[in-house]
């Protein structure tokens, strides 16, 4: 019988999250993968096989909320398209609701703190690790926010 090769979800916002998730080359050489990210000009410009999503805005706790159930929707049919084995994240915000879905369904949630955050968490970091099946530090000082990590240097 063969065995289905596994498929793996990146997500991340643009820019620093996404470059340092497009340095996992190896993974994404090795399994099947898409990318799940929110509208640039670098982000359009992506050849791999990807979706465009809504980004979290932060203007107030209304708008907050409407745009979080927004993207948790697009973000659900996506999901139910790709079926994802495995998801991986730097974050930002755009992160949670794939991340939710991917548990809710028993997947695998891999997050990678951002290589920015040097001394102190991102809230995303913070709520995600929580519930994330691996969590990788990239500096060793945020093992005191994060004690169950794991560090893993740094992907660049």
């Amino acid at each position: 019988m063969k065995q289905k090769r596994k498929k793996i979800c990146f997500i991340s916002s643009s820019g620093g999250h996404l470059e340092q998730i497009r340095q996992l080359k190896e993974v994404s050489n090795r399994y099947e993968c898409f990318y799940v990210v929110t509208r640039t000009k670098a982000t359009e410009a992506m050849k791999q096989r990807k979706y465009i999503v809504s980004d979290l805005v932060r203007t107030n706790i209304v708008v907050l909320i409407i745009r979080m159930l927004k993207m948790f929707m697009e973000q659900l049919r996506i999901f139910l398209k790709e079926r994802p084995d495995v998801i991986i994240t730097t974050g930002a915000g755009v992160a949670i609701p794939m991340c939710i879905i991917g548990k809710i369904f028993r997947k695998k949630i891999i997050y990678i703190e951002s290589f920015a955050r040097i001394n102190t968490p991102n809230k995303t970091g913070l709520l995600i690790y929580k519930f994330a099946d691996l969590f990788i530090i990239q500096w060793e000082e945020l093992n005191k926010y994060y004690p169950k990590s794991i560090y893993g240097g740094w992907i660049y």
